[in-house]
């Protein structure tokens, strides 16, 4: 009986609005971290899947954020299939205590812009005024042309955390990947964004967001972590989900 009123004490200490935190011993703590800059993110061009390279900007960024990283233990590393963030995961995993295989996940990969890919805003607006409509009337349901939506990426980069969760139980894992899937994570932790609240999220190259995820529960610990840049020049916050930063 007494075991029993100590926990039942602790829980309403932890949860005194009806929340149940994720158990430590259970939940994967994910550490989420976006990729360098890469040379269309400087072009200002969508990419969405298109395998682009880190810009010598982004090598930098990487490097700063290796240097930030080094000695850390993590129990997994993945990353996308997508070279920007498999450039920005090998810089940083050879500094991890270890060091830690890269092991490459497609379900992390950035959301497909289908024929936006290489495109600026300017071309966009027309060559395709009717999406921009339909994206202005409903951000998370609108495909991109011949591509996904909010709601696609969703699903679909929510179910690699899920995979990943479940074969790290009470583990700590580090995750490079893109600024949609990113603001996956934070929904995942959060039990969901308010309509319109993804276009404020913003998410800076290089940038480290944590996340504790439990089967039924989440938890957002950081979020949008740049300070490794401080001496570098400032990380673009343009993305395939907002588009380029004015």
């Amino acid at each position: 009986m007494t075991s029993f009123t100590r926990s039942r004490t602790s829980n309403s200490r932890l949860a005194p609005f009806g929340f149940t935190p994720p158990d430590r011993r259970s939940a994967t703590e994910f550490w989420v971290v976006r990729h360098g800059e890469s040379t269309w993110n400087t072009e200002g061009r969508y990419q969405g899947q298109a395998d682009v390279p880190l810009s010598h900007v982004g090598i930098l960024q990487a490097a700063s954020l290796a240097e930030r990283m080094t000695g850390q233990h993590f129990d997994a590393v993945y990353t996308s299939d997508l070279r920007r963030a498999a450039q920005t995961a090998e810089a940083v995993a050879e500094r991890l205590e270890g060091p830690p295989p890269v092991q490459r996940d497609p379900g992390l990969r950035e959301i497909d812009v289908g024929a936006l890919s290489g495109l600026v805003i300017a071309d966009i607006r027309e060559q395709y005024p009717e999406y921009l409509e339909a994206l202005k009337a409903d951000p998370w349901a609108t495909r991109r042309p011949g591509g996904e939506s909010m709601e696609d990426l969703y699903a679909r980069s929510g179910a690699a955390f899920e995979t990943l969760r479940a074969r790290h139980p009470g583990g700590r894992v580090l995750v490079f990947t893109h600024g949609g899937v990113v603001r996956v994570a934070v929904g995942l932790a959060l039990g969901g964004v308010p309509a319109n609240a993804w276009a404020r999220l913003s998410v800076t190259n290089t940038s480290i967001t944590r996340v504790l995820l439990g089967e039924n529960s989440g938890t957002l610990l950081g979020f949008n972590d740049d300070a490794h840049l401080e001496d570098l020049i400032e990380a673009t916050e343009a993305d395939d989900v907002l588009g380029q930063a004015q």
